[in-house]
């Protein structure tokens, strides 16, 4: 399987001529990492993990399934017309690849903001992408993380103890495009002398396998 970071929070995996993409978000080059894929998958209705407009454009170029929660209906207009809901727990397939969602909630951003619906997805057995959320799958070992390392609901040590939970093989920054080069610089540093694992972060549009 090969795996493309894209900015912010948005993967492509490719695997046996199938493309997926996850959370092709406003911060992110949405509409490059849509070209030719044949199924998105969407952890939340944040703006950041999904570009409505960009996702409308590609699948009026080529219809494919949207996965995600039922709350994601409310923001995709037309384009809701594609979306396949998930539920957390579920097992399913997207682009032959094996998927399993977890969690459910959204990280609490404040009390006085309301929780919305997040799914974090394995693929594989082997990758995990956990959303917006701090759920550490208790089933399987996960080989390759994608790690949230930084965002307004979040803070270091939170992080830091999810990914020490989860206990990868080796994780990877996600959702790090609200930082400027001093922010990634020091929790560059922190994460990989504390993280446990082979912690790195990967420039958008690098590519590496799994």
């Amino acid at each position: 399987m090969r795996l493309t970071k894209y900015a912010h929070s948005c993967l492509r995996l490719e695997h046996d001529g199938g493309v997926l993409v996850v959370d092709p978000g406003v911060f992110s080059d949405a509409a490059g990492a849509l070209d030719g894929t044949d199924a998105v998958l969407v952890t939340h209705e944040h703006p950041d993990h999904v570009d409505v407009a960009a996702l409308t454009r590609a699948l009026e170029r080529r219809a494919v399934p949207v996965h995600g929660p039922a709350s994601l209906a409310g923001v995709l207009g037309d384009a809701a017309e594609a979306l396949v809901v998930v539920t957390p727990g579920e097992s399913f397939t997207a682009a032959g690849v094996p998927v399993r969602a977890y969690g459910g909630q959204h990280a609490v951003i404040h009390p006085d903001i309301p929780v919305i619906p997040n799914l974090g997805y394995l693929f594989a057995d082997t990758v995990y992408h956990p959303g917006d959320a701090l759920v550490a799958p208790d089933d399987v070992r996960v080989d390759t993380l994608f790690a949230p390392i930084h965002a307004p609901w979040s803070k270091f040590s939170e992080v830091l103890d999810f990914i020490r939970a989860v206990a990868p093989r080796r994780a990877y920054a996600l959702h790090d495009g609200m930082l400027n080069a001093n922010g990634l610089g020091v929790l560059d540093r922190q994460y990989t002398a504390m993280s446990g694992t082979d912690y790195r972060r990967l420039e958008p549009g690098t590519r590496i396998d799994a």
